[in-house]
Formats: C-alpha cells, structure tokens, sequence
C-alpha cells in the first residue's frame, strides 16, 4: 500500500501540472476569442480604463487613437465599454443600417439633472414617449411651414445686429463677433421659444449667466456617470450643488414664462409655449403634455438652438478672415445677387450657391458638436464583423469624419469650391458630412438653425469689409479651441469692420 501511495504522488503532481497548463490554455483560447469578437481597442488602466486617453480635446484624441487602432474602436470609460466612431462608411451602418438598434440614448447625470429626466427630444430614451415628443415637434415647431412663420423675428434681430455693428464703423472700433452671434442666436431662440427676448437690464444679465452656465454644464464630465464610486468628487468640488443650482433657477424661469403666458392666453399661437400650450388643450392624442413636458420641450430649443449657431458663425467668419480670397469671392456673389439692395432677405439666399457651400465646409472643419450627442446600443448586434454588446455607450466623432482623408482631398483645407463640385450635403443622407447626425436620432432643427446662419453671413459680408485690428496678420489668428460640448473658439473673435462703400 505504501508503494502505491508513493508512485501515485508525483503521478498526481504530473496531472495537476498539466491540468493547470491545460486550463491556462483554455484560458488564453477563450480570451482570444472574446478579443477577436470585440473591436480594437487601446490598453487601459483599472478603474480609469482609458480616460486617461481622452485629453482636453476628446474629439482630437479620438482621432489620434483611431489612426492606430482604426475607425471603430471599443474604449472603457471606467467601467462603462464606449464604442467610437470615425469613418463615413461605420457611420453609416449606426445611424442608417442599423440605425433603431443604435437609437437609445445613455443616461447621464447632466442631461438628466438639466433636461427634466430627459423628458426633451434630443436626449429622450428611445420609445413611445420619444416618438410622440418628436412628433409634436417636427410637426408643430419645427416644420419648414412653421420655420418660415419666423422669417420677421430672424430679419428684424439680423437688422438690429447690422445697426449696432454700424455704430463700431462711424467710432473706427473694433467689435466682439463672439458676443454679438450669441447675442443674435440668443434673441432669435428666445423671442421664438418664449415670445420676447430677456436681455435687458439686471434680470437680462442673469439670464445670460444662466444660459452661460446651462451650456457649460451640460458640457461637463461627470466622473460618476463611468466610475460610480467616484460620484463623491462632484458633491466635494461643488459640481453637484452648481448643477442642482442651475436646474432649478432654468426651471423656475420657465415656469414664469408659462405662467405669463397662460395668464395671456394668446390665441396667435406665435411662439412656441404658445403652440405648446395650445397643443395641451387640444389633448394630443396617445401624449400627455404636461408641464413638465412643455419645459422640456421648449429648453430643446436653447440646447440645440443657440451655442451650436452662434458657434457656426463664429468659426465662418474666423475662416474667412484667414482666406481673404474667399471672403472676396463670397462678397462678390453676394453683392452682385443683391444689386442695391442694402439688406439680404431670405428670398435673395436661395440665388447664393458659394455662401451655402462656405457653410457646408465651415460645418466640416468646425462641427459645433465634434462628438455627436451620444447613443447607446439596445440590442446585439455585429458591425463589420465584430460583436457589439446591448449598453454600449456610442460616439460618432463628425469631426474626425470631417477630416478623413479617404473622404476629403486635403481635407485639413478651408476650400467651399469643393462643395460646387459635389452633391454632398449636411441632411443626414452622406455621412462624410454629419454636424446634425442622421437618421431617427439625427437633429429635427436642421431648417432652423441654417436659415439664422445664411441670413446672417450673406448680411455681415455684403453689408461690410473686415479686417484684423491693429494690422494683426491673417496668419496669426488665434484657432485655438475651448472645451465643452460645443467647440467654441477658446478666445473671442475680434475684428474690425468698415461700412461697404459699392462706388469705391
């Protein structure tokens, strides 16, 4: 019996060594083709996974990583897998192939905390609620029908912004483009969305802080939402409490707007708590609009509708400043279509194919979103042979695609005469250019916002000459970029502007 107890102990160390070596094999297998089913991704770190790698431009990173690891490519932001984007073609199978698999939206702690639990269109979960939400606006505040019912308020604040760039002239000073287009998207977004524009006095100068404040947060990273057992950190910073802050002076300002308004009782239907009120007399079948719902509804309008404009605006005229051929070549078209006429109205816009097509490339060097808001996988499903798991966070980097090189010839070139040589357009059927996103969850403000920014640069460019003051260069004008959701420029754009003389 002892004989076979001690040929059977190293017999029984040689299974248990080959055992482990099978295991470890097994092991090493299954890895492989867990990784061969995944995308590419980079190394990360614990707890942290790659938001290390993210910097201070997300959008610009992106792009780096993407060059190694390639245009689809699966992150870990904390604990939470983040796939991201960076060709036409993969953007294309997101938001068109497989467009409702990819139609939900993350939840997160700014957008719900600012946007009623995200009772808004943009941010909505996807489902019935969503549909009936966008619904409600596509139909009732953001037809083409309802679009063109706004003409006056978009002439009338574009006349009032020409006067006071005027008075700059007659003084020889030079002007803060930055804060005249905020000042202009503003007073459209709210005499639209509100009835009246709030920008008088103290209560106005509150109101510009809160819009200030709204926009910035909303562009914060919330490290709770990817590393729950960091939540703490917002409470210790104070960035909890400003946000609790924001959200409720927002709320409290809208429910004064409404209140006036039922207190009114206009049967115009001229703005669009107006039409939202409306709306909730009539019963909308299948839709409960309730306050709440009315809040949300009209916040979209300062969410998409003012910093994403302004922004726009700003980096077109930077890059006209930069390009003065082109600012030629657009003054040209645009006074020869206008003849004597001093002012632009909507109807001569239609006749101005380079200022659409300045537009078009402003939107693809600069998207004012670079990171499409982003959407969450709901179910499985397989993108260009790789497994892509339900509650993927998803980000489409636009300006990556902007920039790519199998798209665009030289595609870091500000050149709009590439866009009279193609058909490619910002509606969301050519993903090479996407500063709105496409399909279910792509913007419903398009018509919107891109009648504010043609009526106001054709009326900048015809109505005026600029240049840089102090004899500053075109080349030194300052591309640097600030951080948030809208990419802004990190400092003001300042220029100088002299009254166009058409007998010079």
């Amino acid at each position: 019996m002892n004989e076979i107890s001690s040929l059977w102990q190293p017999f029984s160390f040689i299974v248990l060594i080959i055992s482990t070596i099978f295991l470890i094999l097994i092991y090493k297998w299954y890895s492989t083709a867990i990784n061969k089913s995944s995308p590419p991704s980079p190394t990360k770190l614990p707890i942290i996974g790659n938001l290390h790698q993210l910097g201070l431009h997300p959008h610009r990173s992106l792009q780096t990583l993407a060059r190694r690891h390639g245009p689809l490519m699966l992150l870990h932001f904390g604990s939470i897998p983040v796939l991201v984007v960076s060709s036409a073609e993969l953007a294309k199978q997101i938001m068109k192939t497989h467009d409702i698999t990819f139609s939900d939206r993350p939840k997160l702690i700014a957008f719900d905390k600012l946007l009623y639990n995200c009772k808004d269109v943009g941010l909505a979960p996807y489902g019935e609620y969503w549909r009936q939400a966008k619904s409600v606006s596509v139909l009732h505040l953001l037809s083409n029908k309802r679009v063109q019912s706004f003409r006056v308020v978009r002439e009338e604040e574009t006349t009032s912004m020409l006067e006071k760039i005027e008075k700059c002239c007659s003084s020889s000073s030079s002007l803060n483009l930055s804060q005249v287009f905020t000042k202009l998207t503003n007073d459209v977004v709210c005499r639209v969305a509100l009835g009246r524009k709030y920008n008088d006095g103290e209560d106005g100068k509150k109101f510009k802080k809160l819009l200030g404040d709204f926009a910035e947060l909303l562009g914060t990273f919330f490290i709770g939402d990817y590393i729950p057992l960091l939540s703490w950190l917002s409470f210790v910073s104070g960035l909890d409490g400003k946000l609790k802050k924001v959200a409720k002076e927002f709320d409290e300002f809208l429910e004064n707007v409404i209140e006036e308004h039922v207190h009114v009782g206009n049967e115009d239907y001229k703005d669009f708590t107006d039409i939202l009120l409306h709306l909730q007399k009539e019963n909308v079948p299948g839709f409960s609009l309730d306050r709440v719902c009315i809040k949300a509804l009209v916040l979209d309008m300062f969410v998409g509708g003012t910093h994403t404009t302004s922004t726009a605006l700003e980096w077109a005229v930077t890059e006209l400043l930069r390009h003065p051929k082109i600012m030629h070549k657009l003054q040209t078209e645009i006074r020869s279509v206008a003849g004597s006429k001093t002012f632009i109205t909507e109807d001569d816009l239609e006749a101005m194919v380079y200022l659409k097509a300045v537009i078009k490339e402003t939107l693809r060097l600069h998207p004012p979103l670079p990171l499409l808001v982003p959407r969450a996988s709901r179910t499985k499903v397989e993108i260009n042979g790789y497994e892509i798991q339900p509650g993927y966070q998803v980000y489409i980097n636009a300006w990556a695609i902007g920039r790519d090189p199998i798209s665009w010839e030289r595609p870091e070139e500000f050149d709009p005469d590439r866009f009279l040589r193609s058909d490619v357009d910002y509606k969301g059927h050519d993903f090479q250019l996407i500063p709105f996103g496409a399909g279910r969850r792509g913007c419903p403000g398009i018509h919107f916002a891109m009648a504010i920014k043609e009526l106001a640069l054709a009326n900048l460019v015809h109505r005026f000459d600029w240049g840089l003051p102090g004899g500053a260069r075109r080349e030194d004008l300052d591309l640097s970029e600030a951080n948030g959701m809208s990419i802004h420029r990190k400092f003001p754009l300042i220029a100088l502007p002299a009254l166009y003389d058409p007998l010079c």
